[in-house]
């Protein structure tokens, strides 16, 4: 082979763009590759994000055959978040945290595994929506996988107060018992029980529950919403979800849904791949427009 030969197959793969992909099942609906598209385009960055479906019981093989084609990175969406936490070969510290992983990276051998949902949601509070939490008494409703995620990242941001309530109490006391050395690390109150233990107005109301995709309402008080009181959705729809309709008729003056957070989630996995981080506001404009004409939802 020519001296010329070989510096044409060195440029051709020097000129293929990175891969990245969102894994899942279903993983159609995702708008993964709108966003990342985006931020790629914004920030002069060379790679192609494509959706990947992986078999149910399929997972593992996926991610290792991507990998070995050449690929970057993953982001994981349901219902893989806890295997890719089981199949990362490293953590970082909030994905031990949540115990899931949405980002996969490749390198040197490893798949590092992290999680972007929290930070997603505390960013999309506290910078899109302006709300610093520092000091606020917050609720989160729901002690499932979503509300696990985004625990660390909420006590990283030291509000005054985070009370966890939950159909089943026990399941809240035990999630709370989990982060309770972080909390009181942090010097933030942390407690638990059912929904009838919510007691007082709160500044921040989070839904971490799934009951707003099938239309119902945690049995919520009336006097749940504080002065001032931001009302979040972690779940997202073509119209307000009932959450954040019940919000806005019980004295919320903010309500708010999970699209930023998704928005907000891919920014940093983006970051952890690529070492700059895109602009969000202008892509989250552009998800709103487009994701009016739609009825799914996902990552």
């Amino acid at each position: 082979m020519t001296r010329e030969n070989h510096g044409d197959i060195a440029n051709a793969a020097a000129a293929q763009p990175d891969r990245y992909a969102v894994v899942g099942h279903p993983v159609e609906h995702s708008q993964s590759p709108f966003i990342h598209a985006q931020f790629a385009a914004q920030t002069g960055q060379h790679l192609v994000y494509e959706r990947l479906l992986a078999p149910l019981d399929g997972f593992a093989a996926t991610v290792r055959d991507f990998a070995a084609q050449g690929g970057k990175g993953l982001n994981v969406t349901v219902p893989f978040k806890l295997e890719a936490h089981a199949l990362a070969t490293r953590l970082s510290p909030r994905a031990s945290a949540a115990g899931a992983v949405n980002t996969l990276c490749f390198a040197g051998g490893e798949i590092e595994g992290d999680n972007t949902d929290g930070v997603g949601l505390v960013r999309d509070i506290e910078v899109n929506l302006a709300r610093p939490l520092r000091g606020r008494r917050v609720l989160l409703l729901g002690a499932g996988g979503a509300a696990r995620g985004v625990l660390l990242p909420l006590l990283q941001s030291v509000p005054a107060e985070i009370f966890i309530a939950n159909r089943t109490p026990d399941k809240a006391r035990a999630l709370a018992a989990h982060f309770g050395a972080q909390a009181q690390a942090l010097g933030v109150r942390l407690a638990a029980g059912s929904w009838h233990d919510i007691a007082g107005g709160f500044d921040v109301v989070i839904n971490g529950t799934a009951s707003s995709l099938q239309g119902d309402l945690p049995p919520l008080p009336a006097n749940v919403f504080g002065h001032d009181a931001l009302a979040y959705d972690m779940m997202y729809g073509k119209q307000p979800t009932i959450f954040l309709r019940f919000a806005s008729a019980h004295g919320a003056a903010l309500t708010a849904d999970g699209l930023g957070m998704l928005v907000e989630q891919a920014a940093e996995s983006f970051a952890r791949w690529r070492g700059v981080r895109p602009r969000t506001a202008p892509v989250l404009q552009l998800l709103r427009e487009r994701y009016a004409h739609q009825t799914d939802s996902g990552n």
